[in-house]
């Protein structure tokens, strides 16, 4: 009974208000209220009400509300609704929306404390979570793209999305503007590029933007020098290859003549400053036809020196695997021919974006984030504290994925158009490298201790990747200890069970032998496989996606495809590099598709700032007000660093790490 003041939010979005009526009840413990129609809500307004209430309600757990149409169904994207009512002293009761409100069934918000399986113990929300994750297991179903690859959301087309997952209109308008704009210079420029004969190495600069990073001239400028080809392998686009050297690779057999090389290698391995990038899973990949052309895939081994001064310097590329019974292939040295040397760089280079492009980026950024955001919606509810920590992570994933799978890796997409694991090849190694997946290789201080960069203080994103990881950790411990007080609370949350197991045996396909768990038995573990996936979400995918304007810009840095077979020999000449590297037309369709999606985005949402409010109790507001100051202490950090760098390392900085895979 009495007096409550009521405030709803709609968002901002270009159609997030509605001219049908809204109607609301309050639902609390002892009873539940109609309020009737209250509004007609109007885009970025918060909107106020005074009701008088006749009968006693006990503390809120609902709000619930319906959106009545007559002729057409006016969708309302609504953010949240607080309620203050007789004797909560001044307390604001919050109850989070953030989601499109369409039809006419009636919406049930609980208050947004949050709440466990543990913690309910008087089964209060237990239908609502029930009735809710079936309706999301309706919406949001497991499909499977192609046979062999983890698992994806269901729907072949952007409609087939649920509404809440698509871009809001501020987003979608800049990511077909940009679109337009990439493929229209495509289309003016092909006929002539189609013609075009290029004859030497700067003739790429015809295809070079003007609206290129600072960094990418600098590519431009230096690409040639050994220690830049070496400090890519550390800090550039994908600094998941490199690891430290524990023994000569069996791959790597010495032809006659090369004993002082072995000898070398050896000493540098007793020293500990050996490293390798090993593109051996490139092995046995189909190479695409462009064209009518055939284009060639090599698969390197790239053994190489730490120096004091924290430089890494190339020592030998070998490009190919030794075959049983055939000559041993060439080991290229730093002392041969320049344009030999060059030549097979170049080739290392262009592995590199095959595995940067269709591992790093796609399969460990994008297909991963995809799997936790399905799961998510499948097996937590909306009062879960769990949802309420990762779904900030996951906003518009399944909608940039579907765009991929639709433009990029699609049967007459970019990737067969112009990428030399095109026409197939690209799905086989997804599927090669979707069955190397191991739970440490998602977690900064694991993979970086297996791969021996933790001491290695010219890896720049090793020591960002871990400050960063750290800072997450802790923001996670500290909301889930506001929740699960014991080990025995995680094991009991059949929720958590099941959200953990469904990311594990369904979306990676039983990856438990490889390290995922399908169970969390601890605070510490959960804690640690919540960290995993938002780090997953938006720290390491802001690693391999932020570089590829820099350092993919300069077409023959980074190659999509190479038009000859790998070098036998050591006769190569200018011609044969121009005749291996990208034509004018692959060229220019490569620097427009790594403008539209590596330039920095207008429209985004640094990690840790996201408006949305899903908890409404001040100590987990408290916590996430410590995970912004840290972030924002690190970001500091990273930025007076950098001024003493001669290329400043700047994928990690919290203010440049996106919130969530949206582009």
């Amino acid at each position: 009974m009495g007096v409550y003041h009521i405030c709803i939010s709609t968002g901002d979005s270009l159609y997030a208000g509605s001219n049908n009526q809204v109607l609301l009840w309050l639902v609390g413990q002892h009873g539940e209220a109609s309020l009737g129609a209250l509004l007609r809500p109007c885009r970025n307004k918060e909107e106020e009400f005074t009701v008088n209430v006749s009968q006693y309600l006990g503390p809120l757990l609902f709000v619930k509300l319906q959106k009545r149409h007559f002729l057409k169904d006016d969708a309302w994207f609504c953010n949240w609704i607080t309620v203050k009512g007789p004797g909560d002293q001044g307390r604001e009761h919050r109850f989070p929306c953030y989601r499109w409100v369409t039809g006419s069934n009636i919406l049930r918000l609980p208050e947004g404390t949050g709440c466990t399986v543990i913690e309910d113990l008087q089964g209060l929300f237990k239908e609502h979570r029930e009735e809710e994750l079936k309706e999301r297991r309706s919406l949001y179903r497991w499909g499977n793209w192609k046979d062999g690859l983890i698992l994806n959301v269901a729907g072949t087309s952007l409609s087939d999305l649920p509404v809440d997952e698509r871009f809001r209109e501020d987003k979608e308008f800049e990511f077909n503007t940009s679109l337009t704009v990439g493929f229209a210079d495509v289309a003016i420029n092909l006929p002539l590029n189609a013609i075009t004969t290029w004859n030497n190495l700067d003739d790429f600069n015809c295809v070079f933007k003007s609206g290129h990073s600072k960094l990418a001239g600098r590519v431009r400028d230096s690409w040639k020098e050994d220690a830049f080809f070496g400090y890519q392998f550390l800090n550039g686009a994908n600094p998941m290859l490199l690891r430290r050297s524990n023994c000569l690779p069996d791959r790597l057999v010495f032809p006659p003549g090369m004993e002082e090389l072995q000898a070398q290698l050896l000493k540098e391995l007793q020293a500990g400053t050996l490293f390798e990038a090993d593109y051996s899973i490139l092995d046995g990949i189909k190479a695409n036809v462009v064209l009518c052309r055939q284009q060639y895939l090599a698969a390197p081994l790239v053994m190489l020196k730490l120096q004091p001064d924290g430089q890494l310097l190339p020592l030998a590329i070998q490009l190919e695997l030794p075959k049983v019974g055939s000559t041993p292939p060439p080991i290229f040295l730093p002392t041969d021919p320049p344009m030999v040397w060059l030549l097979a760089k170049c080739w290392v280079r262009s592995s590199d974006f095959q595995l940067h492009e269709l591992q790093s980026h796609l399969l460990r950024g994008h297909l991963m984030a995809e799997v936790f955001a399905v799961a998510t919606m499948r097996c937590l509810p909306s009062l879960h504290p769990v949802f309420k920590l990762v779904a900030p992570h996951l906003q518009y994933t399944m909608e940039i994925n579907v765009r991929a799978r639709n433009g990029l890796i699609s049967e007459c997409g970019i990737f067969d158009r112009i990428v030399s694991t095109g026409g197939g090849g690209h799905l086989q190694l997804i599927k090669k490298a979707g069955a190397l997946l191991t739970y440490s290789s998602f977690c900064p201080p694991d993979d970086l201790a297996e791969r021996g960069l933790l001491d290695v203080k010219s890896s720049f994103y090793a020591q960002d990747a871990l400050k960063l990881w750290e800072i997450t950790y802790r923001y996670v411990e500290g909301t889930l200890s506001l929740y699960y007080k014991t080990d025995a609370d995680v094991r009991d949350d059949y929720e958590l069970q099941n959200w953990c197991r469904e990311i594990t045996e369904i979306g990676l396909r039983g990856a438990q032998d490889r390290g995922f768990p399908t169970s969390l038995q601890s605070r510490a573990q959960a804690c640690h496989f919540v960290t995993m996936c938002i780090f997953t979400c938006t720290g390491q995918h802001a690693s391999v996606h932020l570089g590829q304007l820099d350092w993919f810009f300069w077409i023959p840095n980074t190659p999509c495809t190479m038009r000859l077979p790998p070098p036998t020999t050591k006769d190569a000449t200018l011609e044969t590099l121009m005749a291996t590297l990208p034509n004018p037309n692959q060229a220019n369709l490569q620097m427009n598709v790594i403008w539209h999606l590596g330039r920095r985005q207008a429209v985004m949402v640094p990690l840790g700032q996201h408006r949305e409010e899903y908890f409404s109790t001040p100590e987990a507001k408290a916590v996430l007000k410590k995970f912004r100051e840290e972030l924002a202490v690190l970001d500091k950090e990273i930025e007076m660093r950098n001024k003493s760098l001669d290329i400043p390392y700047e994928y990690l900085r919290p203010s440049l790490v996106e919130n969530s895979v949206a582009i």
